[in-house]
């Protein structure tokens, strides 16, 4: 079984995609596989031994010690575009707004 370790709160629908068979995902364990991460700045964390793979929840990593895990060979990645969706919704609810007359 794959140990999860979430260092922010990571919604619950991209969760289901990771089967309690299979995973284990909370929000403290020693000794996880894998870290996903929104914007947790993981510079100073202690990072254990038994990781494997970090994924970010965004697209940006700059909250991630890249140097750091290239160095130990574990991968990182993140997800740009994936909040495309609600940014549009967000733009377009702006518009309406102000194009409201008094």
């Amino acid at each position: 079984m794959y140990r999860v370790l979430t260092l922010n709160n990571i919604s619950v629908s991209g969760l289901k995609r990771l089967p309690r068979g299979d995973y284990e995902v909370a929000s403290a364990l020693t000794d996880p596989h894998g870290i996903l991460v929104r914007s947790h700045k993981m510079h100073d964390m202690e990072i254990p031994q038994s990781l494997e793979a970090v994924g970010r929840a965004g697209a940006g990593t700059n909250n991630i010690p890249i140097d750091a895990m290239s160095g130990r060979g574990v991968p990182v990645f993140n997800a740009p575009g994936a909040n495309a969706n609600a940014v549009k919704e967000l733009v377009f609810a702006g518009a309406l707004m102000a194009a409201q007359q008094p």
